[in-house]
């Protein structure tokens, strides 16, 4: 048997066997088309864990020919960097194409770590490809960031991962040897929640809890298999984005137990504080918004911090804001107000703009009545006066609606004061 998990074995070599993201790499795809040119650019492969990005960079070098470097941005230092640009520098002289550097978790990598790949990145000495699970614009330095174009790589799709699935069951030379049965797939496919190599994982769990040559797959039998195996299926961090939407649950749903006991798992399990903070902050205008803003400077003023002060002590921090943010009133009325407000414009397209409000800078635009019976506001007695702000297509439509907290509950008030029959 082999020691290799089913994940590595099942690695694909190429991009016929690579499944999943055909918008980047399926025919015609803007990264396949760069691949199939070989005029490769410094790239940045953005997307949740076990979709593909590590595999995506070892296949471009193998179908480029290129000589391929991987670090991680968790266990490398300036020194490494340094070492392979030494390396790609001394091969400029033999006319050797321009080696690939791969940094996995490159948003681990701190300010002087990213600044050292500056000059070889801009150089050509080495075409970069990183990967990371968190939005390049908070962790890479805008210096490399604007050397790079950004690919998003999504989730895989119920399609994708029963093809994953027949793939394993029918060509990994250890499962052909038993006789697998796929009765019910719905199980495995929930807990992998759209990561390949934690569906793969997953099986594996499964198939080495139950012997016998012969196995039907079950929902039942999935569920249970987990169960009994916890451990090792948390060992590596495959729950992350499981712990982190528990911690987000908690808080939305005001119990601040919950919500602190995973942030301690999370920090016990080593997660980046600064993610951590990140959610909070998210979290703090769409689950609680105007129900208490302060929640969103409490939030802000966390993120600050954990900065600027690190670990052990922004433990204290973070407990704080999660606690503080568990215990207010939620309201995600901001959240639905802008969702439905995008939904109409896309919708309805771009409207017009009431003639009353629209700038009028030139004579001409006077003219023809723009800004013409605008009503300036200040100057009516309690600084408001009735008129129409919504293109004529759409007058009526309303999109904020207060919920029923004492904060919105008064808005809710003011706005009857003014608007009478609107609210």
């Amino acid at each position: 048997m082999s020691n290799q998990p089913l994940a590595e074995r099942l690695r694909p070599k190429n991009l016929e066997e690579y499944i999943g993201q055909k918008h980047l790499i399926g025919e015609g795809a803007v990264l396949r088309k760069m691949i199939d040119s070989g005029n490769l650019s410094s790239i940045i492969l953005w997307g949740p864990p076990g979709v593909g990005k590590t595999t995506l960079a070892k296949i471009i070098a193998n179908s480029l020919n290129r000589p391929f470097y991987i670090l991680s941005a968790i266990n490398s230092g300036v020194k490494d960097i340094r070492e392979i640009i030494d390396k790609a520098r001394n091969n400029t002289f033999f006319n050797a194409p321009n080696p690939i550097l791969f940094i996995d978790e490159i948003h681990r990598f701190s300010k002087s770590q990213q600044d050292s790949l500056l000059g070889a990145v801009e150089q050509g000495l080495v075409t970069l490809i990183g990967a990371t699970t968190e939005n390049p614009s908070f962790e890479v330095i805008s210096p490399l960031l604007s050397r790079c174009q950004v690919y998003i790589l999504k989730s895989l799709e119920k399609e994708d991962l029963l093809t994953l699935l027949t793939h394993a069951l029918t060509t990994d030379f250890e499962l052909s040897q038993r006789k697998i049965i796929m009765q019910e797939s719905e199980a495995l496919l929930r807990f992998s929640g759209g990561d390949a190599r934690k569906l793969l994982n997953v099986l594996e769990i499964v198939l080495n809890t139950e012997s016998g040559l012969e196995l039907t797959i079950t929902n039942d039998m999935v569920t249970s298999s987990l169960q009994a195996n916890l451990a090792l299926y948390d060992k590596n961090g495959e729950m992350h984005y499981d712990i982190i939407s528990a911690f987000i649950k908690s808080i939305r749903g005001s119990d601040p137990d919950g919500a602190v006991y995973y942030l301690a798992r999370m920090i016990e399990g080593g997660e980046d504080i600064k993610f951590i903070a990140r959610r909070l902050l998210i979290l703090s205008s769409e689950d609680i918004g105007l129900a208490n803003p302060n929640a969103f400077l409490m939030a802000q003023s966390t993120f600050d911090a954990v900065h600027k002060i690190g670990m052990p002590e922004s433990r204290i921090i973070l407990s704080e804001c999660t606690i503080y943010l568990a215990t207010s009133p939620k309201s995600n009325s901001a959240y639905e107000a802008i969702d439905l407000a995008l939904a109409e414009v896309r919708q309805s397209g771009h409207l017009p703009v009431p003639l009353h409000l629209r700038n009028s800078p030139t004579k001409l635009m006077k003219e023809i009545g723009y800004g013409e019976a605008y009503k300036y506001a200040h100057a009516y007695n309690g600084n408001f006066i009735e008129q129409e702000f919504l293109p004529k297509k759409i007058k009526n439509k309303r999109f904020y609606t207060p919920q029923n907290n004492s904060s919105e509950l008064k808005i809710l008030e003011r706005l009857q004061m003014w608007w009478k029959k609107r609210w």
